[in-house]
């Protein structure tokens, strides 16, 4: 099985799926050059009228990817930065999500958004927030979140075969991340999450580049025989809550870790959950690991003291075992 990385999982997963099917295309900024390295080669391998540059306008190029959606193709549009999703919000969130619903099911929406989200090292606030708790309340669309190459091969593929409009973050920090990865037809389906690790006594469930760190603490904390279980949910919507309320269920305890904001974040929507479905598990409060609610600074220190660390999830995992 080849050791590959984040990126060249991206770029591997586009490949196949546009050899498989001549309906798929990719379109997005900055995919001819392939500024992060995902789309790097694809030009050469499928030509211009399968590999499109937009302008710098999300509104007109996300617009369009839906229509060519509706017209029967399937594309994957790239968004570059994930807060520049807020520059489509409308073609996403109202026309996207929307009308398949809206037409009966007579319009599908073949479509997968792909863009790169969080912290990576002073790309400055417009440039390193994670967006999706912004998606959570929009019926009608998939968030897949991948924590490492494998995932993201596996969840990539699934997404650009789904018939509903998916987004995907790619977080930024893991470009470099490498693993093995299964050559070929990898699939990763929708909506079942993964156990990191397993453990008995509390549950970390933790979301895109904070699983590795949440697996870190884990190792750590083993030498002082506290057993952590590592859950990663891979996609938001659809979300495994069977897998999350069983590993509470027989830990008793869960920490949830997330790079997005405290308030409104989907760690506020997990542990809401958690605390719905299954309160009678637990044997200590909630606990919540996230970056502040600040903008994500530009200035290295700052940014390391806003966002969700190591250190932090330790914190966590401590209290709820009073250890």
């Amino acid at each position: 099985m080849p050791q590959i990385s984040f990126i060249q999982a991206i770029n591997q997963a586009i490949a196949e799926e546009m050899e498989r099917d001549p309906l798929t295309f990719l379109m997005g900024e900055d995919v001819v050059l392939g500024a992060f390295g995902a789309t790097k080669g694809l030009i050469e391998k499928f030509g211009a009228k399968r590999v499109r540059n937009t302008p710098i306008s999300e509104a007109g190029f996300v617009g369009a990817a839906v229509g060519a959606a509706m017209a029967g193709t399937r594309p994957i549009c790239e968004v570059e930065f994930a807060s520049f999703f807020y520059c489509a919000f409308d073609q996403i969130c109202n026309q996207a999500a929307k009308l398949r619903y809206m037409s009966g099911g007579q319009a599908t929406m073949p479509i997968t958004f792909r863009a790169v989200f969080g912290a990576m090292g002073g790309a400055a606030a417009q440039h390193s927030e994670t967006v999706y708790a912004q998606f959570l309340s929009v019926p009608g669309l998939k968030l897949v979140v991948p924590s490492g190459p494998s995932d993201m091969k596996g969840l990539l593929k699934s997404a650009i075969r789904d018939n509903n409009p998916v987004i995907v973050f790619e977080h930024g920090a893991l470009g470099w991340s490498r693993e093995d990865v299964p050559a070929g037809e990898h699939l990763v389906p929708l909506g079942k999450a993964a156990v990191k690790r397993p453990g008995d006594n509390v549950t970390v469930v933790a979301i895109g580049a904070m699983v590795p760190k949440a697996m870190s603490v884990a190792d750590k904390l083993a030498q002082e025989k506290i057993s952590v279980e590592v859950i990663d949910p891979r996609t938001l919507i659809p979300l495994d809550e069977d897998s999350i309320l069983a590993s509470v269920e027989k830990t008793n305890r869960i920490v949830i870790a997330d790079e997005g904001h405290l308030r409104g974040g989907a760690a506020a929507d997990l542990a809401a959950i958690v605390a719905d479905k299954g309160f009678d598990f637990l044997d200590a409060p909630i606990r919540r690991v996230t970056s502040l609610d600040v903008p994500i600074p530009f200035s290295p220190p700052l940014e390391k003291a806003a966002i969700a660390d190591e250190a932090r999830i330790e914190a966590a995992i401590r209290d709820v075992v009073g250890r």
